[in-house]
């Protein structure tokens, strides 16, 4: 199964990005977002919360969905530590749905590449397009293609604070340059005392855009007034070097929705 992200997966996600921790995307979000009025805000791939959970302590009205159970209890159990209240779902990008509209959907630290086949990644842009009010915006960040091309093979650790230890051992197996894909086989192992508790493998696929293969994507959705930006910068070109790419763009208000 690719991109499940089960029960040893959420964990070292929740281990290495914990609520809270921000890679400029949380300020970046706060200052976007600070003109939707009262939302609400959709945040599709929720994971554990890391950015979820800082906005709804903020006072942004958002809620979210992932199809992952196990990131969605991470999440869960953050909100009700820090006692804020939302509403959680487990639903895909492909087919979720919902009654009403949003004032934003976001879409941080390159979720979206996780839809590899270009048709499907198409269809979900326009369910989002579908899925705003009038005026209403979309923010989706992705990595650069450099991110995809570098050396494979790296092993993580994570130490719990009960002492046990975590790994990750990522191996890439595939570039797909037709496709612009990447797979990888990601190999997560649970120790104590030496002794191997658990092991998970999971197969990792991933897509990456070029900048105007994207642009031309939005607007073929239906999005108008995109900005493109830099490393968390509005307004800001991106450059060859940056870490991150934001897209911003806008569902108009059409002679439909003015009625």
């Amino acid at each position: 199964m690719l991109n499940r992200y089960g029960k040893l997966a959420s964990w070292v996600y929740d281990l290495d990005k914990p609520v809270g921790r921000s890679f400029g995307d949380q300020e970046y979000y706060r200052q976007r977002l600070q003109h939707c009025g009262d939302g609400p805000i959709l945040e599709p791939a929720v994971g554990n919360g890391r950015l979820l959970v800082p906005l709804l302590e903020a006072g942004f009205a958002v809620e979210g969905f992932d199809p992952s159970t196990e990131m969605l209890e991470y999440c869960q159990d953050e909100c009700r530590k820090r006692s804020v209240i939302t509403t959680l779902t487990r639903q895909t990008f492909e087919a979720f749905t919902y009654d009403k509209r949003f004032a934003a959907i976001i879409i941080p630290a390159g979720s979206f590449q996780l839809v590899t086949d270009v048709t499907s990644a198409n269809a979900v842009l326009r369910r989002f397009y579908e899925y705003l009010l009038p005026n209403g915006k979309l923010i989706i960040d992705l990595d650069p293609i450099g991110s995809f091309l570098g050396s494979s093979g790296a092993i993580r650790t994570w130490t719990t604070d009960g002492g046990d230890l975590l790994t990750l051992t990522d191996h890439r197996v595939e570039t797909n340059y037709v496709a612009q894909t990447t797979l990888s086989h990601l190999r997560y192992e649970h120790w104590q005392g030496g002794k191997l508790l658990a092991t998970e493998l999971d197969l990792f696929k991933l897509r990456w855009w070029g900048v105007n293969e994207f642009l031309l994507a939005l607007h073929a959705a239906g999005f108008t007034d995109v900005v493109v930006s830099g490393n968390y910068q509005h307004g800001q070109a991106p450059q060859k070097d940056d870490e991150i790419i934001s897209f911003e763009a806008l569902r108009p208000a059409d002679s439909a929705d003015a009625k």
